[in-house]
């Protein structure tokens, strides 16, 4: 079971004022939950115009702090761009995955926002009616799809999707593309050099740290 969870907030640096999730098991998205809540700070003019929050929506409301153990209760906690979740949020229990990651591993070139992903990956998914993109309980269902489309297109397993949500020097430098994707670098350039420097002159839009990993594990086969 993954639970997919994010957050609206009073701005970039912090201050929940809504919290939701869905759970995907078995390819099915379940069990819809949200929550308004109070923030520690004001709602931002800019945050206000993107989520359609007002002051007055969470007057009242319990913090963040009293409605998060209700989402806990997962091994695997999923968000699109987990690393700002995960800031926003108090500790969870379990792991995190990042599907801002994976899809830009499995999809690359193209725009990873999560309706962007949406539209371009043509995602099968009805979000609830009442709501709109940037309300947390919409952006799960969205996300939730997203999770699916991946498992589908990757066979990747759970720890396999933690693995590749972290930084690539975490990842141990995994190649994302190609003939050798999800291979480590170190060990394509044992086997296959000329590969990866047909991808160092070739490919233009590779990611800087994975640009360094290829020089440096290539350098290691010419010493």
């Amino acid at each position: 079971m993954f639970r997919i969870i994010d957050t609206e907030t009073c701005g970039l640096q912090g201050g929940v004022v809504e919290v939701a999730s869905v759970d995907v098991i078995d390819g099915r998205i379940v069990n819809p939950m949200s929550d308004l809540v109070l923030p520690d700070r004001p709602i931002s003019r800019e945050a206000m115009a993107v989520h359609r929050i007002t002051e007055a929506m969470v007057a009242g409301k319990p913090p963040i702090e009293v409605v998060i153990p209700r989402y806990h209760g997962s091994a695997f906690y999923v968000a699109h761009n987990a690393s700002f979740d995960r800031r926003m949020l108090p500790e969870m229990p379990g792991e995190w995955i990042c599907t801002m990651m994976l899809a830009r591993q499995l999809w690359p070139g193209i725009k990873y926002g999560n309706q962007a992903l949406r539209h371009s990956l043509k995602l099968d998914v009805t979000p609830p009616a009442d709501l709109h993109a940037h309300r947390a309980l919409y952006d799960c269902y969205v996300t939730a799809a997203l999770l699916i489309r991946i498992l589908e297109t990757s066979g990747w397993d759970a720890q396999q999707l933690v693995t590749r949500s972290q930084p690539a020097a975490a990842q141990g430098d995994v190649l994302p593309f190609g003939k050798y994707r999800g291979q480590s670098v170190a060990v394509v350039a044992r086997k296959d050099p000329g590969y990866l420097r047909w991808m160092l002159d070739n490919v233009s839009d590779l990611r800087p740290p994975l640009r360094q990993a290829l020089r440096k594990h290539l350098s290691k086969t010419e010493e």
